[in-house]
């Protein structure tokens, strides 16, 4: 994977024959095809086989603590904005066997990251998630072996937001709606006087490779400007966004705001914005033993700041009330994140936003304490 502003990158056109060739290829070549389907009526990503099984024609209708899914008047392929689910848990799955000890004495360190995997339908908001986890996980100062496995031979096909969805801020956060770099190639559908094509950037060796072998020839200059104009047409439509101006600093000077207080009361810690989140990666480290006590495994599994015993310390819990353990991820995610890792732990995908059951807004929130804080003086 490399990025757009890379001299290499070429541009295709794909119609929808060739999609379908292009995902045939990729298994041929030995890739675990991962997309979005439709599935108990949520978009979600999940192991397919063809093109075929993509949500065509499905359009997804978000707002705080609403999510839905209807049909649109078209087939678009890649129609919706995003689901519950975020690339993280095929590369942290949600509970992975660490180490497997037998009473034999034997000592198995178990790191089976998958060999191929291709990631169809990833959205600018999720590449910038990736890079996020891979400083994570690949470049501090500890390598996770679990996600480095998993993470080695990933194929990534982006698309490109013409729609943005009712809780999507990417475009504040300065992470989409057009994707620039973490992928091999990057789809703009297009659906236009009876129409149905993409323009494909392909950046990668291997992606170009691949364009060529199915035969696609390249977009010309009218295609690309069409493609260029419905990403800045997108860019328009978005309801949602975020000051992101000062934002750590303004959150530093409210960590006592009784604006905590007021969002605990409606915040029910069931941790689904943490869930959700395509950033967010608390675990904890579970050792369980089978009944004759022979073997003993250790295992990780995802957790949450919002839980109580996440903090818990050699006697109790250090974020025991529902508003502390709020401020710590609303603070994390727009502020210590920063001081932390160099960069927002949100991307603006409105996730959080979407699957809270009371509809706590994140952007709302932060717009809030930037008025108060100017009524205050």
């Amino acid at each position: 994977m490399t990025s757009k502003n890379s001299a290499a990158f070429q541009m295709f056109f794909l119609d929808v024959t060739m999609l379908k060739e292009l995902l045939g290829r990729l298994r041929e070549e030995g890739y675990s095809l991962l997309g979005p389907v439709l599935n108990n009526g949520a978009v979600v990503y999940d192991e397919i086989s063809t093109a075929e099984e993509l949500p065509v024609g499905i359009r997804d209708m978000q707002e705080p603590g609403f999510y839905r899914v209807k049909k649109r008047n078209d087939y678009a392929f890649f129609g919706y904005v995003v689901g519950p689910h975020s690339w993280k848990k095929f590369l942290l799955p949600p509970r992975s066997r660490l180490v497997r000890i037998s009473k034999s004495k034997e000592l198995r360190v178990l790191v089976n990251g998958q060999q191929k995997m291709a990631f169809i339908g990833v959205r600018s908001c999720e590449l910038a998630a990736l890079k996020i986890l891979d400083k994570i996980f690949l470049h501090g100062p500890f390598v996770d072996p679990v996600y480095a496995a998993n993470r080695k031979n990933i194929f990534v096909v982006a698309v490109n937001c013409t729609e943005p969805g009712e809780n999507c801020f990417c475009l504040s956060v300065g992470t989409g709606p057009e994707a620039i770099d973490g992928f091999d190639i990057a789809l703009t559908e297009i659906i236009h006087d009876g129409q149905h094509y993409f323009v494909s950037t392909a950046v990668s060796e291997k992606a170009i490779k691949l364009m060529e072998n199915i035969g696609a020839p390249h977009a010309s200059p009218e295609q690309i400007e069409q493609a260029h104009r419905l990403i800045e047409h997108g860019k328009t439509l978005f309801k949602k966004s975020i000051d992101v101006n000062g934002l750590k600093e303004l959150i530093y000077r409210n960590v006592e705001s009784p604006q905590f207080a007021e969002i605990a009361e409606r915040c029910l810690a069931c941790s689904n914005c943490t869930l959700v989140c395509p950033t967010c990666f608390c675990n904890i480290i579970e050792e369980t033993t089978d009944l004759h006590g022979r073997i003993v495994e250790r295992w990780r599994r995802w957790d949450s700041c919002f839980t109580a015993d996440f903090s818990y310390i050699h006697g109790g819990s250090i974020r025991a009330s529902r508003m502390s353990r709020y401020r710590q991820w609303f603070t994390h995610k727009l502020a210590t994140w920063v001081d932390q890792f160099g960069t927002l732990g949100c991307v603006g995908c409105g996730r959080c936003i979407t699957w809270c059951p009371v509809g706590i807004d994140i952007a709302e929130e932060a717009a809030k304490m930037r008025k108060m804080e100017v009524t205050a003086e």
